[in-house]
């Protein structure tokens, strides 16, 4: 990572103690308070001295560059062992499946471009299908980052490659022309740098309360969409609002002896009941698993205490789900509130450390789940009222302790549909992506330097659209080695789960 140097005219003792003063909560930088708007900007014109924007075109492996290969394989080590091959099933299906669950690959990668030494609450693993619209507590719709797994502070840098990247690598499954693919990258990264621009000119409250509501989505860019492309936004729109716990209990369950039961789909959906060997037929589960919500309970505010008091454990099953978290515990549970039409699907996903850990060093959290939880506090305009997180002392199926963090199984959430994009949708989306992260990056870094820095030129818009085409040439030949290995048998898939 790059050093920081004293921007002129700044003590640089004093910028120092400012850049290098961590947060003992979060780890993140604190806010350079001692130093004035104008001194921040000077900060992020150094950074800019020290480190060029044209300098964030290059992507070169280097000679010592480890197997992508082998630390896929490595990280599949702590994985439930019988659903690692669902994994690669699944990253195999396409160069852009496969990018999506490289993220540790590309972080390792991204440890060796340039950095500004400008930290922010990364999201670690920022690609387009990363962000989707979900309910907030107020049940408006909005449009945010919805995935924190590997989530750490680091260079604000990487998650814009990230995102740069892998918009290259799914529109070019979508046989876009090299001219369109330009055109995507560019507004992305434009969209970015103009956005991290605004709320520099804003005061932190402003940055803070900022969000992107649907509704006015909708308002600002109707007007850009073809009729055809407003009325599939419209009908997903409205699909979203349906997408609850209700319908979960519709769609998951089925009754026995009376009560909802989460129905078997294995290897997809396995019922707890239906994992337990015989070592474990003689335990209180549901007393243990009453224990771990309890616990879980403390976690969250006092008043989202109270509400949760009010449903009981039902049922719990294993769920896989996504592709680069396939193989992490992630259990659904069931709880039902005045009565059996009134549920609860509450999501357990086991939160392991960040891939980001090995190169922007270890998190202050001594809980994986409290670091996820966290982050995305930090991040998201505003957060699900029933993420909280808890450690598994004891784990069913290796006896070993886990971290988890819990949310709701589905709250309006809808993610659109990245294949079925034409050109001048795909470059929509990548700017409200674009603009998106960089709110989210605003709330936790040094949103005036980082703007500064970034500056009013198109040089940092170049800049990433070319690393965005190189890396994801890098991609294409990881994807084939990935196969290679597949098919060599020195890694096992099972495809079509």
């Amino acid at each position: 990572m790059a050093a920081t140097r004293a921007p002129s005219g700044v003590p640089a003792g004093a910028v120092r103690a400012v850049v290098f003063a961590r947060s003992e909560t979060t780890g993140l930088e604190k806010p350079p308070r001692r130093l004035s708007p104008d001194e921040r900007r000077v900060r992020g014109k150094a950074a800019r001295a020290e480190v060029p924007r044209e300098s964030h075109a290059t992507w070169s492996p280097p000679a010592d560059r480890p197997d992508p290969v082998a630390l896929l394989a490595g990280q599949g080590k702590s994985r439930v062992a019988d659903l690692v091959p669902v994994r690669y099933g699944r990253m195999m299906e396409t160069p852009f499946t496969y990018y999506r669950g490289a993220a540790l690959p590309m972080a390792s990668d991204l440890a060796h471009t340039p950095s500004t030494g400008l930290i922010v609450q990364a999201c670690g693993d920022a690609h387009l299908s990363n962000f989707g619209v979900f309910g907030s507590a107020e049940r408006k719709l909005v449009f945010d980052v919805n995935d924190f797994d590997e989530t750490l502070p680091a260079p604000w840098e990487w998650d814009v490659k990230r995102l740069a990247a892998s918009l290259e690598v799914a529109a070019r499954e979508s046989s876009f022309s090299d001219k369109e693919r330009k055109k995507i990258l560019l507004a992305t990264a434009a969209r970015y740098r103009m956005a991290m621009r605004q709320f520099a000119g804003m005061g932190d409250l402003d940055v803070w309360y900022a969000m992107v509501d649907v509704d006015d989505l909708r308002t600002q860019f109707g007007g850009l969409l073809k009729q055809g492309q407003r009325t599939a936004l419209d009908k997903g729109v409205a699909k979203a609002r349906t997408r609850d716990s209700m319908q979960e209990l519709r769609k998951l369950t089925r009754i026995e002896n009376g009560r909802p039961q989460i129905a078997p789909d294995p290897p997809v959906i396995v019922p707890l009941r239906d994992l337990l060997g015989e070592e474990h037929k003689s335990l209180d589960i549901e007393s243990l698993l009453r224990d771990l919500i309890a616990e879980y309970r403390r976690t969250l505010q006092p008043d989202r205490r109270v509400l949760l008091e009010q449903f009981d454990f039902t049922d719990m099953a294993r769920k896989v789900v996504g592709v680069g978290s396939v193989g992490t515990r992630c259990w659904i549970v069931l709880m039902l509130g005045r009565d059996d039409e009134d549920p609860l699907f509450l999501q357990i996903k086991e939160a392991e450390e960040s891939v980001l850990c090995a190169y922007a060093g270890t998190s202050t959290y001594t809980n994986e789940g409290e670091r996820v939880v966290n982050g995305q506090r930090l991040m998201q305009a505003t957060s699900d009222i029933f993420l909280g997180w808890q450690r598994n002392p004891v784990g069913l199926d290796d006896g070993r302790s886990h971290d988890f963090y819990v949310r709701q199984l589905r709250d309006w959430k809808l993610s659109l549909d990245i294949g079925t994009m034409i050109p001048r949708g795909m470059r929509l989306y990548g700017e409200l992506c674009g603009f998106t992260l960089a709110r989210a990056h605003a709330r936790s870094g040094d949103e005036i330097a980082i703007a500064s820095y970034l500056g009013n030129s198109v040089a940092f818009d170049n800049a990433i659209a070319e690393f965005a085409v190189a890396y994801a040439d890098q991609n294409a030949r990881d994807f084939q080695a990935f196969t290679g290995a597949i098919a060599s048998g020195r890694l096992d898939a099972e495809r079509g789960v």
